[in-house]
């Protein structure tokens, strides 16, 4: 009596099993569904997060935040985990974010922009662990794979050539720019080449523009400038290798009552927009496509992580002039 108790129970048992089908184990997912041999810490294993650390010198800078910001966006549609740390232009700090880092052991390395030649001993430990690093308008160095940019001799010479045409192919003109940005210096030397094709154009000074910061001190030097040169025309152009030195020059000539002055800068950006609508000073700036760039990068990090491997290697996207009469359009 007791076994056949114990066989009719047994068989109830299955067949309300059998009724309500699999059901979820105490990890959220379905018991028996991760395939033979394999439990909730080996799946978990087999897919992982992958995480990233994204680096840069330069987060006050407008398009190097928005640029970051898509970057991690598209990152986390990826399911990645990013982590952003900003070193606000100080460059032995950024060489400690990398080597933090690599100790963090994460799949991969962004860097924001700036010099790798400046982050060498970093990199050489990313590389070293066989981290891979990718680089965002940044420069190859060791262990650098890919660093996605603009063109920036094609934005240099574009700009300048705006300019150049504004000024009537004659006159004094101003170059702001930042060396140790590679994308910056790129531009101004092309820029610079462009303006001595012109035997009417003299490019009287070159200054360095600080970051951050950038608008307060292009504006303090613009005004330094203005009293070097208080004549009305003794100044014709300025070229600025990024909008916001263009914003602290056009303040500053709005604020002197020197609006023949013609301002060109790069990158686009909304405020440069404004202040380009109002048809004062700012002539015209030329737009990246930081939404590519970013997907770029993303693609091929994920490319990497997928297996794929090539020689380090700059890829490039064309800029937009942006003038008044284009906005019209």
């Amino acid at each position: 009596m007791h076994r056949r108790s114990l066989a009719l129970l047994t068989v109830a048992v299955a067949v309300a099993a059998a009724a309500l089908g699999p059901q979820p184990d105490v990890w959220g997912g379905i018991a028996g569904s991760l395939g033979p041999g394999i439990g909730p810490a080996t799946a978990a294993a087999a897919s992982p997060t992958r995480q990233i650390a994204v680096v840069t010198p330069y987060m006050a800078n407008a398009t190097t935040r928005d640029v970051i910001r898509l970057f991690e966006r598209y990152a986390a549609e990826k399911g990645w985990k990013v982590s952003t740390t900003d070193t606000a232009g100080d460059f032995n700090r950024l060489v400690g974010a990398i080597e933090n880092a690599v100790a963090l052991k994460v799949d991969a390395i962004v860097l924001g922009m700036g010099d790798p030649a400046q982050m060498s001993k970093g990199l050489k430990e990313a590389q070293a662990a066989g981290i891979p690093v990718f680089g965002i308008d940044a420069g190859l160095g060791p262990g650098v794979l890919a660093n996605v940019t603009s063109d920036n001799a094609a934005l240099g010479r574009m700009s300048a050539r705006d300019l150049i045409q504004r000024i009537g192919e004659k006159g004094n003109v101003v170059m702001f720019t930042h060396d140790p940005h590679p994308g910056v210096n790129a531009r101004a030397r092309a820029a610079e080449a462009e303006f001595a094709r012109y035997p009417g154009i003299k490019v009287v000074a070159k200054r360095h523009i600080n970051v951050p910061g950038p608008v307060d001190n292009a504006r303090k030097v613009m005004q330094d400038l203005l009293a070097a040169y208080p004549q009305p025309g003794s100044i014709a152009g300025v070229w600025a290798a990024w909008d916001e030195p263009a914003i602290g020059a056009v303040q500053a000539l709005n604020a002197a009552g020197r609006r023949e002055v013609a301002v060109v800068g790069v990158d686009g950006t909304d405020f440069a927009v404004a202040e380009i609508k109002k048809g004062g000073p700012f002539k015209s700036s030329v737009a990246q496509d930081w939404d590519a760039i970013a997907r770029r990068t993303v693609e091929l990090v994920q490319a990497y992580f997928d297996g794929q491997r090539w020689a380090p290697q700059v890829y490039t996207l064309p800029g937009r002039l942006i003038t008044q009469e284009t906005l019209a359009r």
